[in-house]
């Protein structure tokens, strides 16, 4: 597999651009998160927020960019919605600036296309003063003495440094791939870079697609259409026992609340560990009106024949070669339920096995003020500071394992911007809701249960607010 391109560094010259302001504010990356961070700090007169991204300009999943492709959230988890309505940066704003809201009202569908979600960001983006693209983001230190934070970036032209008081990360995620798929040669690739592939991989003979999310069934699907003019044979493989949906219930809706937030982050490490294994199928399965899709489709080719396709669940890739004299992978394949192996060799593969947390290099200097658990992970604070300062380096999206499945939510995203801009500006710039959930995720005033843990007992005594209110 072609690895991730690392940017090539840029010659130092001699001079370094620095700026005398020191920023309230910087955030490293420049995704949906510090995008939205971006715009709920623009209209905060009196916080000054800079943010830096490598890139030229603002790009999201690309790769997937199908036609017919929708975000699995409704429009109302945009960049600022959740947090301002009145934004002038909001997906409706958008929609109306460009002639697009009345379309979009008749089309009585609340997810967005993917493609147009991309756009709206674009197009929030450009009308933002405070991002500066093409600054790659190299170290961040910290000046005991000041106080202060120094981030240096490479750019184009030369190196900058920044200096600022708080620094917020938002580096995004990065393509996993399983240990037996690591480093293997031939045409294999990543969903993340499935529409550059297309073509060739609708050459080749036989192509198998390796997972079991959204991202699968939308390469499985958009392969499936062409699967009769193309002539290949087409595999869909997941250790997943089943092509599962995602659970979109209301009451498996409230949690991605503020209170069930407070309660997983409150329990041990290994509790919270085993829930977010258990709860993949709250935010990593398939829209059920995919997987309708997908049979549909599947029984209207069939309709003209047999099918050249399979799809295996419970079936894991536990090995796998390049055979270039063949042309041809050869994957040895292991079903869990029967305890059987058998190998299967296909042209092309695609990797549908999801994302991990990009690790922020450019910490390294400030590592010793970095908060970790006993796993080497983020120790991560409920208002999402990581430093060991009481508040002064963020993060966005590398939470899971401290804040469940609110951490890639995109529909928490504006709550957790506005948390962050009380916790810098030290008072409620907006407003935050405590409480939506008509559910209790506790026992409040609930007395530990015999033999259980200290850490345990701990989360056990902790008490939710009563009422629902905004916090002030």
């Amino acid at each position: 597999m072609t690895p991730t391109p690392t940017p090539t560094p840029t010659p130092t010259p001699t001079t370094t651009t620095t700026t005398g302001t020191v920023h309230d504010l910087v955030g490293v990356g420049i995704g949906p998160f510090n995008l939205g961070l971006a715009c709920l700090t623009d209209p905060v007169t009196d916080l000054d927020a800079v943010f830096l991204d490598q890139a030229d300009g603002f790009a999201w999943h690309h790769g997937m960019m199908l036609d017919d492709a929708t975000i699995q959230v409704p429009f109302l988890a945009d960049l600022v919605t959740m947090a301002d309505p009145t934004s002038p940066y909001s997906f409706l704003a958008w929609l109306k600036q460009t002639g697009r809201l009345y379309p979009f009202y008749i089309r009585e569908d609340f997810h967005p296309l993917r493609s147009e979600y991309d756009a709206y960001c674009r197009w929030a983006a450009d009308q933002l003063d405070t991002l500066r693209w093409g600054r790659r983001v190299v170290a961040v230190e910290h000046d005991p003495e000041t106080d202060l934070f120094t981030v240096h970036a490479e750019t184009p032209t030369g190196p900058e440094t920044y200096r600022a008081r708080h620094v917020v990360t938002g580096i995004g995620t990065e393509p996993a791939v399983p240990e037996a798929l690591r480093d293997l040669d031939g045409p294999v690739v990543h969903s993340a870079g499935y529409l550059p592939a297309r073509e060739d991989l609708r050459r080749a003979d036989s192509i198998a697609v390796v997972g079991s999310g959204q991202s699968a069934a939308e390469v499985y699907r958009d392969l499936l259409e062409g699967i009769r003019d193309g002539g290949y044979r087409l595999d869909w493989i997941t250790r997943s026992p089943r092509f599962f949906p995602m659970e979109d219930t209301k009451l498996t809706l409230e949690m991605t609340s503020p209170e069930y937030t407070d309660h997983f982050h409150a329990l041990p490490p290994d509790v919270r560990d085993r829930l977010g294994r258990e709860q993949r199928g709250l935010y990593k399965g398939i829209s059920a009106d995919l997987v309708d899709t997908i049979y549909d489709t599947l029984y209207r080719i069939s309709a003209h024949g047999p099918v050249p396709t399979t799809l295996r669940t419970d079936t894991s890739v536990v090995a796998a070669e390049w055979l270039p004299d063949r042309d041809r992978f050869r994957l040895t394949l292991r079903h869990a339920q029967l305890g059987t192996e058998a190998t299967h060799e296909v042209a092309r593969l695609v990797l549908a096995t999801g994302y991990r947390p990009r690790t922020p290099h450019f910490l390294a200097p400030v590592e010793h003020l970095v908060a970790r658990d006993e796993r080497g992970r983020f120790a991560v604070a409920r208002d999402l500071h990581v430093d060991t300062l009481g508040g002064r380096i963020w993060v966005q999206n590398a939470e899971e394992h401290t804040h469940g499945l609110t951490a890639p939510d995109l529909g928490m995203g504006a709550w957790r911007n506005a948390s962050i801009i009380r916790s810098v500006t030290g008072r409620a710039v907006y407003g935050l809701e405590d409480r939506i959930a008509f559910q209790e995720f506790g026992l409040p005033g609930g007395r530990p249960a015999p033999g259980a843990s200290p850490v345990a007992a701990s989360a056990a005594t902790t008490r939710l607010p009563e009422a629902a209110g905004v916090r002030a």
